[in-house]
């Protein structure tokens, strides 16, 4: 009987040690709601699938998601475009690292007041992002549109000091980029990332007065450490982000409001 009981004893803990040897290892990820966070939720069950368990952390911001990545208090984040991304290690002094592009949300135009840009009037007021690489690209968007002209129509870090053109006089306000889709109604225009328009009910395909083309450069890319980044865990994500899988649920869910990159 003692024998008996320590060969089940022994058997039990070879049990408990094998189903922790199989436990899923957790992967951190910060991301914005729409469409980023919608997506990783998506890929839940096949990083599941690949012994992942994928703890999706939400914020509404620019900035959080890059700090805690760099402080090593989540493990990557999906929100960002290159540029973006760029501008922050330049600014901060952190190494944060592209691993994959997955999509791109094309950049708008949108207002309450008027159904045209042709419709802006002298003095008009357009509210743009404050942060550099997001109000170089509204500035961008509008130099293509003929709405005003930059001195340098390729540069991503225009500011409103690069106008060489502007014949309607328009005013530019600099606002959180967050804020831009509460605003529509105190502007003329506001110029507003796509992951913002869709949590503000807005279609980029149907609201937008002027969008981004799907060439744009600005694609969004999944972001890790240089310590992390191949990490079996960040490469079963970036694996299932590129997904045929992955291609068809942005196609279906979002119809052109967001765009596969790969």
């Amino acid at each position: 009987m003692h024998l008996r009981h320590v060969v089940t004893v022994t058997a039990a803990a070879g049990l408990l040690a094998a189903a922790n040897a199989h436990a899923n290892e957790r992967l951190s990820v910060a991301a914005t709601p729409v469409p980023h966070a919608e997506i990783l939720e998506f890929v839940e069950p096949m990083m599941d699938e690949r012994g992942v368990d994928l703890d999706v952390q939400v914020f509404t911001d620019y900035v959080q998601p890059n700090t805690q990545v760099d402080q090593q208090r989540l493990d990557a984040n999906f929100f960002q475009h290159k540029p973006y991304l760029e501008e922050f290690n330049a600014d901060q002094g952190t190494e944060l690292v592209a691993i994959a592009g997955v999509h791109i949300e094309p950049f708008g135009a949108y207002s309450d007041r008027i159904d045209s840009l042709d419709d802006l009037q002298d003095g008009d007021t357009i509210a743009i992002p404050n942060d550099p690489t997001n109000g170089g690209r509204a500035l961008l968007l509008l130099h293509e549109l003929g709405v005003i002209t930059l001195e340098d129509g390729d540069s991503i870090s225009a500011t409103e000091s690069d106008i060489a053109e502007n014949p309607k006089n328009l005013e530019f306000e600099a606002l959180e980029a967050a804020m831009l889709p509460r605003v529509l109604n105190q502007v003329d225009v506001a110029m507003i990332n796509t992951n913002y328009a869709l949590e503000a009910d807005l279609n980029p395909v149907e609201d937008a007065l002027a969008i981004e083309d799907s060439e744009s450069p600005y694609v969004n890319y999944l972001v890790a450490r240089p310590d992390n980044e191949n990490s079996e865990a960040i490469q079963a994500l970036k694996e299932v982000l590129l997904s045929d899988e992955v291609r068809t649920f942005i196609e279906d869910e979002y119809d052109g409001a967001v765009v596969p990159a790969f």
